[in-house]
């Protein structure tokens, strides 16, 4: 009889036990700010895409373009490199940067990187394995007027269980034909982290 009570009040415990360790998740409105390490997460990200579409977009290397060609111009996104001290993926913020490149309708955005070379890989295989009519040639894609690249910086001050960290996301965009630099962006984020 002892055991059987004691085997229940066990087996009780420890549904009570793991019950209580149960994962929780709960979802939230992503534009909600919340910062548990203290770590470039995505409202860094966010802060540093509108930021930086908003420059570029009412940068005045657009205007001079379509006065001097009267045409829309025509960027690529290049690498924006991480130099800071912990990982940090840019295509966060780069997408947004085409995009809101796009939603102005002031330029246009031409296709970079590994997804230029799927394209073209693509098109490589329609030469072969498409009808002569739909078939999309070689030589045809629109070259970029400018190229979008940056980097992203960072410095840590630290002292026992406080610590100081500065973000700089600094992008350029480079005028192809000339090397001209014709456009500077900079977006700068600093936390203080106490344990």
């Amino acid at each position: 009889m002892k055991k059987t009570i004691l085997v229940a009040i066990v087996a009780s415990l420890s549904i009570v036990g793991l019950s209580s360790c149960a994962r929780k998740v709960t979802r939230i409105d992503t534009a909600e700010q919340i910062d548990l390490s203290g770590r470039w997460n995505d409202t860094d990200a966010r802060l540093s895409a509108q930021a930086l579409s908003a420059q570029v977009v009412a940068g005045d290397w657009l205007t001079t373009h379509v006065i001097d060609t009267k045409k829309k111009p025509v960027v690529i996104v290049g690498l924006v490199r991480n130099k800071s001290h912990e990982h940090i993926d840019a295509e966060l913020f780069t997408k947004e940067m085409e995009k809101a490149l796009v939603k102005s309708q002031r330029a246009r955005i031409v296709q970079g990187g590994e997804m230029r070379n799927e394209l073209r890989a693509e098109r490589a295989d329609q030469q072969n394995n498409a009808s002569v009519s739909t078939v999309k040639k070689f030589g045809l894609e629109t070259g970029a007027d400018y190229m979008l690249q940056g980097t992203i910086n960072s410095v840590v001050d630290a002292i026992k269980r406080k610590k100081v960290v500065y973000y700089q996301v600094d992008l350029e965009l480079t005028n192809i034909q000339t090397n001209e630099k014709v456009w500077f962006g900079e977006k700068k984020i600093k936390k203080f982290v106490k344990n």
